[in-house]
């Protein structure tokens, strides 16, 4: 299977910011490449020179901070900072910190980076460094991008990738009035100073298209009313820990398309029988399906509300109580439309042996967001069921909003 353009285009961005990297020069680092919002110049904290802090500070003119695994702050002793609880997503910052010897006032390039390898060298401990200093710590995630989507991950990622001991200098960039610089004017530095783009999503995509990330934990057969005997197969996502369930229909041959649906998990809908969706009644006729097909796959997702979790997606019913459709609430709460993102299903049907399917969905992201984890869709089933009273302007939400390929619903009435 040839990867698709896009795919290949994101490949060759990612292998050519890790041979930057692992020669010691400096890749920016931003969320979105059409229309970046923030980015940071990150190097390897093994690779780290005065010359690439001298760049950072007249240049980037942002924080220069050092990104260290969990383990590495413990072996420092270095705490962290209490984080402002309304910030989920605020870095971990930890107490500045200078080496110990082999500096003098601290805030020099020099200084800087010679703090910098001695923060990373293993034999190093709470001896070894002094607080307050001049170099801010950050800590990262010790499962990166796919535990937690920011930059500072994606740094340490691809430090990583690049065969090189985790750790990460990075350095927001501002722009010359002294702001977070975005769109334009952060490609326009990139390109200025000739350094590659890389984004969170094209590290994510690539960990999840070359690692092993999920793993089989317990398996059993499942009799079901609504779809007959299954092989029931559980998986745990090995970076947060989340479990996952397979029901597999048949024999699987591989090579050949099979039978498939993925399907997020609702509780409201699929066990409560909430009137508010069509989720409940979907799952049921996917396993009807697979069964009277003989042969196929269910993948039942840990992604409640779209990802959103239980008790936010209670929040935004309550937001569509008062007027809001299902986007709007959750764009109210934060989050994106459809937050939602396919790798651990393209990586369970992996390990299944599967790569090329029929699947059962009416929404063409899904069939996007398998293919660029490398499962190729031959055809896409629909899986309609009637509309009710109770979800007919959900459906319609779904139809204008998302894209999803729906038919027999009408004109949606003004509001």
């Amino acid at each position: 299977m040839k990867p698709s353009r896009t795919t290949a285009a994101a490949e060759e961005s990612l292998a050519g910011a890790i041979a930057e990297i692992a020669s010691g020069r400096a890749v920016v680092l931003v969320d979105d490449r059409a229309h970046p919002t923030q980015g940071d110049v990150c190097v390897a904290a093994e690779r780290t020179t005065p010359e690439h802090i001298g760049f950072m500070a007249v240049h980037a003119r942002g924080l220069i901070c050092l990104a260290l695994l969990p383990s590495a702050m413990q072996r420092l002793g270095i705490p962290l900072i209490p984080a402002d609880r309304s910030a989920t997503d605020a870095p971990a910052y930890g107490t500045s910190f200078e080496a110990r010897r082999g500096v003098s006032t601290g805030i020099s390039a020099a200084d800087r980076a010679t703090t910098i390898r001695v923060a990373i060298d293993e034999r190093s401990g709470p001896s070894d460094v002094v607080m307050p200093g001049h170099v801010p710590p950050i800590q990262v995630a010790p499962g990166g991008v796919l535990e937690s989507p920011r930059r500072v991950e994606a740094a340490l990622d691809v430090v990583r990738l690049a065969g090189l001991r985790p750790a990460a200098t990075v350095c927001t960039i501002l722009d010359e009035a002294g702001e977070v610089a975005h769109g334009a004017a952060l490609l326009a530095f990139a390109r200025r100073h000739k350094l590659r783009v890389l984004t969170i999503e094209e590290v994510a995509q690539h960990r999840l298209r070359t690692e092993l990330l999920v793993e089989r934990i317990a398996e059993t057969d499942l009799e079901s009313a609504f779809g007959g005997r299954f092989r029931a197969i559980a998986y745990r996502n090995k970076v947060d820990e989340s479990e996952h369930l397979a029901l597999v229909r048949g024999r699987l041959r591989p090579g050949e398309p099979v039978l498939v649906r993925v399907h997020s998990q609702c509780l409201t809908g699929d066990v409560l029988g909430s009137r508010r969706c069509d989720c409940g009644e979907q799952l049921e006729a996917a396993m009807r399906t697979i069964h009277q097909a003989g042969r196929g796959i269910l993948v039942y997702l840990h992604q409640e509300g779209r990802g959103i979790g239980l008790a936010n997606k209670i929040r935004a019913y309550a937001l569509q109580d008062q007027g809001l459709d299902t986007v709007e609430a959750n764009l109210e709460l934060g989050f994106k439309d459809d937050p939602r993102d396919y790798g651990i299903s393209a990586q369970i049907l992996r390990d299944l042996g599967v790569t090329r399917v029929k699947l059962l969905t009416n929404n063409s992201r899904k069939i996007a967001g398998l293919a660029q984890y490398g499962v190729v869709v031959d055809e896409r089933v629909p899986i309609e069921v009637p509309a009710h009273d109770g979800n007919i302007a959900y459906l319609r939400t779904k139809q204008e909003k998302l894209g999803h390929l729906l038919t027999g619903l009408g004109a949606s009435e003004e509001r």
